[in-house]
């Protein structure tokens, strides 16, 4: 029998523990976009994040023989909060499975709220299994963070607000997507009710299951997802959800790190509130795809989906920004090694600053300078690099090149003529004390690390590059050994960023 979402998402109990979240004017995007833009202030909820619609409403729908035997969920944040939240309404027992990378702020604030936290497993798909276990073996009710009719109902209750609170035209609702729970709730409710609404579905780059999935026809499971907006980071969407986004939301699209750090930004300037990755990630979305296709004076909604925010990632947030911004261009070139070139170079880009200069003598005939320009869009940094190359200047926007910006630009002038051989790797890792060491002792193979560059990111990931000497006829023994260290790689040797500043 199919569900009538429309029932469902009405009679939703969320205002136990939810607030009507305000729809508050991003005046200041607004007048930048040329739209008016308005968001949905979920970040403002009592756990600031949306999860505890959803969690309350499924909890809300157990017996009461269920609720005195207790409830169980796995979640690495936002939903582990809320179900902590609901148990405490309902005086029920609650145990939270996280992963053991999870850091402490989050699991601190899941047992200030009366839960029981178990550590288990590197990543949520082991700490899901290791609660289906437990919840088998203690008769506990499982609480899934999307792929629940009664979880996507209890989100859908944001849509209601919406169409309540700007009754006028809309012409999209831009929403974050992980598991599908958000989107599917919010869709399934405003295609009954307002269908000349666009719902639009936003997914990092990097952690595209959903996008991957409506493009394939099949729910698609990725083998890597990216850790920056950890609260999308789902390797395989429900299959719940999945039929609904098929059926209601009319267009997926994706932003990389830097428009996400931007969209974070943008919101602080308007509320001078701070969201958090996978929060900003639909402002993101609204920004490109308004942009994309040319609107102006429409009403656009995104979701403001949480702000649970490590303050230690706030640094990388800012210096990503200004590149999510498209204000600033990342750009190697290759100037004469004597004096007056620098000069020279500096007269040839005209009055634009510069943000960030690196170089280090390599070469007595050439030099590879790794420079940051503050430009107005990237026509800007197109007529600059035109400019240059009509200047028989040798230059490459870097800008989108993540090696660049996360390691060269620390590294510019480390090269080493006598290394032979070299091979270039780029890794990410869960953070977590000892993480490093454990990662250098896994890497102590029988080649020498030629190259090893670390910088902590201020988040919930490591990222490593590591150049290692490996002899052509290794090359097989050495993709067995990098695969065996259960680390996402990506090989580097070819980047052009690696070949001018640091390759032999």
């Amino acid at each position: 029998m199919a569900i009538d979402y429309l029932q469902k998402i009405l009679n939703a109990r969320v205002y136990d523990v939810a607030i009507e979240s305000p729809l508050d004017l991003a005046a200041t995007l607004s007048a930048r976009l040329g739209n008016t833009v308005l968001l949905k202030r979920e970040d403002e909820q009592p756990v600031f994040s949306f999860k505890l619609r959803g969690a309350y409403n499924k909890m809300a729908q157990l017996s009461q023989p269920e609720l005195d035997a207790g409830v169980i969920a796995a979640s690495a944040g936002n939903h582990a909060q809320g179900v902590a939240l609901a148990a405490q309404r309902l005086r029920t027992a609650a145990t939270i499975v996280m992963p053991v990378t999870t850091p402490l702020i989050k699991v601190d604030a899941v047992r200030s709220r009366g839960a029981k936290v178990v550590l288990q497993g590197e990543s949520y798909s082991d700490a899901y299994d290791h609660a289906l276990a437990l919840a088998a073996e203690h008769s506990l009710s499982v609480v899934h963070p999307y792929d629940d009719p009664d979880v996507i109902a209890g989100q859908g209750t944001i849509g209601v607000e919406i169409l309540r609170q700007h009754p006028g035209p809309i012409a999209a609702i831009y929403v974050p997507v992980g598991g599908g729970g958000l989107i599917s709730g919010i869709a399934a409710y405003v295609k009954r009710v307002r269908p000349e609404i666009r719902v639009v579905g936003v997914e990092p780059v990097d952690s595209d299951a959903m996008t991957r999935s409506i493009a394939g026809g099949r729910r698609v499971r990725l083998t890597h997802v990216g850790l920056f907006a950890d609260g999308v980071a789902v390797k395989q969407v429900g299959k719940e959800t999945f039929r609904l986004v098929r059926e209601f939301v009319d267009e997926m699209i994706t932003v990389d790190t830097d428009a996400i750090c931007a969209a974070i930004k943008d919101v602080y300037e308007d509320t001078r509130s701070i969201l958090e990755p996978a929060g900003a990630l639909a402002i993101a979305g609204l920004k490109a795809h308004a942009t994309k296709r040319g609107w102006k004076d429409k009403s656009l909604v995104a979701i403001a989906s949480g702000a649970n925010m490590n303050f230690d990632r706030l640094r990388f947030v800012a210096e990503r920004a200004e590149l999510g911004e498209q204000r600033e261009a990342v750009i190697a070139v290759t100037i004469p090694e004597r004096p007056g070139s620098f000069r020279n170079f500096l007269s040839r880009i005209g009055h634009r600053s510069i943000t960030e200069f690196n170089y280090r003598y390599a070469d007595p005939g050439q030099a590879h300078i790794f420079v940051g320009i503050e430009v107005a869009g990237p026509k800007d940094t197109a007529e600059i690099l035109r400019d240059l190359h009509r200047q028989k200047v040798e230059a490459y926007d870097l800008t989108g090149n993540e090696m660049a910006k996360l390691h060269i630009r620390h590294l510019v002038g480390g090269r080493a003529p006598e290394v032979r051989n070299e091979i270039l790797y780029r890794f990410e890792f869960p953070e977590r004390p000892g993480a490093l060491s454990r990662f250098l002792n896994s890497m102590s193979g029988a080649w020498n690390i030629s190259l090893f560059h670390y910088r902590n990111h201020g988040a919930d990931y490591g990222r490593v590059l590591v150049g290692m000497q490996v002899p052509a006829t290794d090359k097989a023994a050495l993709r067995a050994f990098l695969d065996g260290l259960g680390y996402d790689y990506l090989e580097e040797t070819d980047n052009v960023a690696y070949r001018l500043f640091l390759g032999c």
